[in-house]
């Protein structure tokens, strides 16, 4: 399995070289009978002769690469640039994203690797875990702005699974990377907004994530990247991508609550019209309000997905049918269930209750299997 540790420079001469010759000497041997490790530093025209030492590195070590950006492109840019070539070229199974300033400590990249065998596609390096940390000598409001920010960012994407959002030590399938490199071309994360870009849309796909305790530690050379631009972009991203989802959402109600009404209507007259059982009228109430919520959710709350050639309507309408089955059972079982323990006359109660229970888990899988993203 090749793993490349794609690691993005500029004016990083005082480290790469000290970083670079770690990994050689200490870590990479003890990866070798499993990994074909290899370095790939990703130079964004330093001016303070950063590749000048990757190409005296690369002498003495032949799985040292060189990547030369032109123009600055920003951390963004270069993990798209650095893992585009690590996988077109170089054919990397996994890939690392490292800092060269000793920030993150390379002594844990076996238990990353570790993660990775187990099956995880993203693993990152956690400072908020048990066992992680961040350094001791950050003043009070430099720890407050770390800590704060990974729980503004949890509690606006509605994701408490994931401890910390913003690091930047990270392994990654490259199956993974191939699956969200179009999306990530976008010129919002060319800067710092890769990292939450990118695990963002990791966990809306459904790929699985793990998390390894880090002790981060302040760069001893060069000066940090980061500033005020960092933070106004990344609470611009977070919230403009919510308030999409929350757009996405409404609709899904709109339409769920068109296909309520044709499905009560359904059971009213199936029931009272015709004499059938509230439990087999709700049933055929529901398909009623299937067809309805695939033709709306199509032309509408799912739009950017809709789905048009004919053969493919036909497939994900049968997907969909599928899918529903469950609300429909759920529908029939909750009702049956309240008219043997309460009796027929509470039956519209038992209905509101199933369809209630139905909803989340429609949402869930439409999202997740008919309207992919």
């Amino acid at each position: 399995m090749k793993v490349v540790i794609v690691i993005p420079t500029y004016n990083e001469k005082d480290n790469i070289g000290k970083l670079a010759s770690y990994l050689e000497t200490k870590i990479f041997p003890k990866l070798k009978k499993e990994f074909d490790p290899h370095i790939l530093i990703v130079d964004d025209s330093s001016p303070d002769g950063t590749a000048d030492i990757v190409r005296t590195l690369q002498k003495k070590y032949k799985n040292i690469h060189l990547f030369l950006n032109k123009k600055k492109s920003g951390l963004g840019g270069a993990y798209l640039k650095g893992m585009s070539y690590a996988t077109d070229k170089l054919k990397a199974d996994v890939m690392f994203e490292m800092d060269a300033d000793f920030s993150h400590d390379p002594d844990v990249i076996p238990q990353f690797l570790q993660k990775i065998k187990e099956g995880n596609d993203l693993v990152l390096g956690s400072r908020y875990i048990k066992g992680g940390s961040i350094p001791k000598n950050w003043g009070f409001h430099r720890k407050l702005f770390s800590i704060l920010g990974n729980i503004i960012i949890q509690v606006v994407l509605t994701h408490f699974a994931i401890r910390d959002w913003t690091t930047g030590y990270r392994a990654l399938r490259t199956e993974l990377f191939e699956a969200l490199r179009a999306e990530m071309k976008k010129r919002e994360f060319s800067g710092y907004t890769w990292q939450i870009g990118f695990l963002h849309k990791t966990v809306r796909k459904g790929f699985k994530v793990a998390e390894v305790p880090i002790h981060f530690v302040d760069r001893e050379y060069g000066k940090s990247k980061l500033g005020t631009e960092y933070i106004k972009n990344t609470l611009f991203y977070i919230f403009t991508i919510r308030i999409q989802e929350l757009k996405q959402i409404i609709k899904f109600g709109i339409v769920g609550l068109v296909g309520f009404i044709i499905n009560f209507t359904a059971l009213e007259v199936f029931h009272q019209a015709f004499g059938i059982s509230p439990d087999n009228a709700a049933a055929l109430g529901a398909e009623l309000a299937i067809i309805s919520n695939f033709t709306l959710n199509n032309i509408w709350t799912f739009k950017a997905q809709k789905i048009t050639k004919p053969k493919q309507i036909a497939a994900k309408f049968v997907q969909f049918n599928v899918a529903s089955l469950g609300a429909i059972i759920i529908q029939k079982v909750t009702v049956w269930i309240g008219m043997q323990l309460f009796g027929d006359s509470l039956y519209r109660l038992y209905f509101l209750i199933a369809v209630a229970i139905g909803t989340g888990l429609n949402y869930m899988i439409y999202t997740k299997f008919i309207w992919k993203k």
